[in-house]
């Protein structure tokens, strides 16, 4: 039997990417059911102190307005210590 090797060079636009299909069913999952964060896991996905976060970006009045969720924000605010806050990342 002949056999024919061939070296072929496929371009992919700059705008896509390739994964794999579990990849890509993990993420369809999160896309379904949605993914929380409390502080901890923006912590760890920023690299910054809580401190940093609330004084930079959470009680900044000029984000606050477009993150709270009584504005259709994705952050919940806690309306007192007991509660915490957490951000539906849909």
């Amino acid at each position: 039997m002949q056999q024919l090797s061939i070296n072929l060079i496929i371009p992919i636009p700059t705008d896509s990417v390739l994964i794999s299909k579990v990849e890509l069913q993990e993420l369809k999952q999160q896309s379904l059911t949605g993914v929380y964060w409390n502080m901890k896991d923006l912590k760890i996905r920023v690299n910054k102190s809580s401190r940093w976060i609330k004084e930079n970006i959470l009680f900044m009045p000029k984000f606050k307005t477009i993150l709270d969720v009584k504005n259709d924000g994705l952050v919940y605010y806690p309306q007192n210590q007991v509660q915490t806050w957490y951000s539906n990342m849909q």
